[in-house]
């Protein structure tokens, strides 16, 4: 079985869909996706710089116009296998991987997440709040550490790393004195995503979804809520909708890839980040950044094996 995961925010870098534009029909994709999200993403993911596409109702839908394309760029390729594949993304790459797997239609995913991304951003601006990595110490202390300074565990990446979300004063004050044995990073992000203070943008979410029809996925599907496999396309959606408030669990992902003895890690456009922790949280399982049309071969590889 080979997992193909799409990132979540922040891995997107400036210019990094430029080399994709070389390859044929990728122009005309993105334009339908930008269509549908109402955004120009080639412009973005070509031409903006950094603190633009930092922006969260830019970056979200650019991240996930980019996995379903280099996605479905492997996808089209002779040699796929989609019974040998397992779906999982992180946070907003959960929505990529959702469309990959047939549980939306593109131009759906590009509404869903055109709509999560004005809502959470503008829950982030109603209310100042961000986000904090916490690197090293025991977890269950870590994690009693961050819910005593009253803020909320919001990502589990595996490999020792958790990410704290809450008001910045609580983020200061945590920094201030940290668990044992650690380090605390203070994350570029608006907001702090995945907790409550994203509640205001669950409403317009939820009725947008009620307008979906979703499909059942063609191939397993992984939740970030517990990292098992969704039991549906229905259930699918609803737990995207819970997930802007509800923690991400990727390191429960990862322990179910490793429990299915997967062979690869195959992270889409833009990689980079997942790679990296499975590398620390999957050991022994080879990982492959998708950035390049020339890592389409190679991804193609891993299945050929």
């Amino acid at each position: 079985m080979i997992a193909l995961v799409s990132p979540g925010q922040g891995s997107q870098k400036p210019g990094f869909l430029t080399p994709w534009l070389e390859e044929e029909g990728v122009k005309e994709h993105l334009e339908r996706l930008s269509d549908a999200s109402g955004l120009d993403i080639i412009r973005y993911g070509t031409e903006a710089d950094e603190a633009t596409i930092r922006n969260t109702a830019i970056a979200q839908p650019l991240i996930v116009a980019a996995g379903i394309v280099t996605g479905s760029l492997i996808k089209q390729r002779e040699g796929f296998d989609e019974s040998q594949v397992v779906y999982a993304g992180h946070s907003v790459g959960e929505i990529t991987a959702a469309a990959l797997a047939g549980v939306l239609t593109e131009e759906e995913a590009m509404k869903f997440i055109k709509v999560r991304a004005e809502g959470m951003a503008a829950a982030a601006a109603a209310t100042p709040s961000g986000m904090s990595a916490v690197l090293g110490g025991k977890e269950d202390e870590v994690r009693a550490a961050i819910e005593d300074a009253g803020l909320t565990p919001a990502n589990s990446n595996g490999a020792s790393q958790i990410v704290a979300a809450g008001s910045l004063e609580n983020l200061e004050a945590f920094a201030e004195n940290p668990p044992a044995r650690t380090r605390v990073i203070p994350l570029q992000v608006a907001g702090a995503f995945h907790t409550a203070f994203m509640q205001d943008a669950v409403a317009p979410l939820a009725a947008f979804a009620q307008g979906i029809t979703p499909s059942e996925p063609v191939a397993p599907l992984l939740s970030n809520f517990d990292g098992q496999p969704v039991a549906s396309g229905q259930a699918a959606l609803d737990s995207l909708v819970a997930q802007v408030t509800r923690p991400v669990r990727w390191d429960l992902c990862m322990a179910t890839l490793s429990e299915r003895s997967i062979k690869a890690v195959v992270e889409l456009a833009p990689a980079g980040t997942l790679v990296g922790l499975a590398k620390r949280g999957m050991k022994g399982t080879p990982g492959l950044a998708v950035n390049t049309a020339d890592d389409l071969t190679s991804a193609l590889e891993f299945f050929a094996k």
